[in-house]
């Protein structure tokens, strides 16, 4: 029967594993400085206008930024199945405490303003914070175990059987990359502040972000050091065939300490990832304090991508490995659909992703300069 797909099977499920990539760097670069930017509310702002200037800043675009979560969860599920029900089942309530966090954050948008109470706005205020710290936290965490991988196995019949439990999740390791996630993204939010807003508010994001980059730098080189030394990266010991059948107990796979580096070696160019990660971070600290908000806000956005892009090339090319049964790990060569539904997305996705990008540009045309006090008197829908 001739095949009606004109890309092979290996290629199809190396385009979706970028995608999958793309899809969350743009969720962290456009949905996290929201995160940020929540987080440093009650820190950047003192008086009630000032919080209602930091609020207008990413009130109007918020929703629009979460669509990218919503694209990579809908990728996920589309394109690797039993990454979604694996990953789904054991972060299960990690993932419930980022929904609960990310309910919170419009409903504190929507209810601050009702009442001119300070101490009801107060509440609210940092309901908005938490909203902010606790998705970037967890989902660092999340990060984190999966480069130890969850305890998952898989019976004869492929049922899928989690070990763990969410306090199992909150191991040192994943703690770490949980505070790296944390600091890059109060980077970012800080960074878009100082390009947003100016007077005592974008001084004190200005602070907060050279501080938050500082840290940022300086955990990312700790977690690299952990994964080097400390622990033990999954590595596959049998040859697998790319155009295969998804089976994840088709392969054979090992645990090495320092596993993880591998591919630095295999695929050189990897290293950039890791280089983009340390240089965007270190100059978005040189642009805080030359007071360049535009370079300093681009260049978070590259470290953000670099360090993201880290995790991922050096997962590569598992997507989720098993601490329990390195043999079950799943890899973007076991755990993706069939190769027709993989090409009728990816024909879906090149019609509607431009579109996306277009929309989203000309929103942030529509919505650009800075946002004072003025602005808002001018704006009947201002929070």
């Amino acid at each position: 029967m001739h095949d009606i797909v004109p890309i092979d099977y290996e290629y199809l499920r190396l385009i979706w594993w970028l995608l999958l990539g793309v899809l969350l760097i743009g969720f962290a670069v456009m949905d996290g400085f929201d995160l940020g930017v929540g987080a440093l509310l009650p820190f950047v702002a003192k008086t009630d206008e000032e919080r209602r200037i930091v609020i207008n800043v990413v009130g109007p675009v918020w929703e629009g930024n979460q669509v990218w979560l919503i694209l990579g969860g809908g990728a996920v599920f589309a394109a690797f199945p039993l990454l979604y029900a694996v990953s789904f089942s054991g972060l299960y309530l990690a993932m419930m405490v980022i929904l609960i966090a990310l309910i919170l954050r419009p409903v504190g948008f929507k209810y601050r303003s009702k009442i001119g109470d300070p101490g009801w706005r107060s509440k609210w205020d940092m309901v908005l914070c938490f909203a902010g710290i606790v998705p970037a936290l967890i989902l660092g965490v999340a990060v984190g175990n999966v480069l130890l991988g969850l305890p998952f196995e898989f019976d004869d019949t492929m049922r899928v059987f989690y070990r763990g439990n969410f306090f199992q999740l909150l191991t040192p390791f994943a703690l770490l990359a949980g505070l790296v996630s944390l600091s890059m993204l109060v980077m970012h939010g800080a960074a878009l502040l100082t390009w947003k807003t100016s007077g005592p508010i974008a001084d004190r994001a200005r602070t907060f972000g050279r501080f938050a980059a500082l840290a940022a730098i300086v955990l990312f080189a700790l977690a690299g050091v952990w994964v080097t030394y400390g622990i033990g990266g999954h590595v596959l010991t049998s040859v697998v065939d790319p155009n295969g059948p998804s089976n994840p107990l088709g392969k054979t796979a090992s645990v090495v300490t320092g596993g993880w580096l591998a591919n630095y070696t295999t695929y050189s160019w990897m290293i950039l990832a890791p280089i983009l990660g340390f240089v965007g971070t270190a100059l978005a600290w040189v642009g805080f304090t030359a007071r360049k908000p535009a370079i300093t806000f681009i260049t978070s956005a590259i470290g953000i991508l670099g360090i993201i892009a880290t995790a991922g090339v050096s997962l590569f090319p598992f997507l989720l490995p098993s601490s329990i049964s390195p043999n079950a790990g799943l890899t973007i060569w076991d755990a993706s659909s069939s190769k027709l539904t993989l090409w009728i997305m990816l024909l879906v996705t090149c019609f509607f992703m431009p579109i996306i990008l277009a929309y989203t540009a000309w929103v942030y045309r529509v919505m650009r300069g800075k946002v004072t006090g003025d602005s808002m008197a001018k704006n009947p829908n201002a929070y």
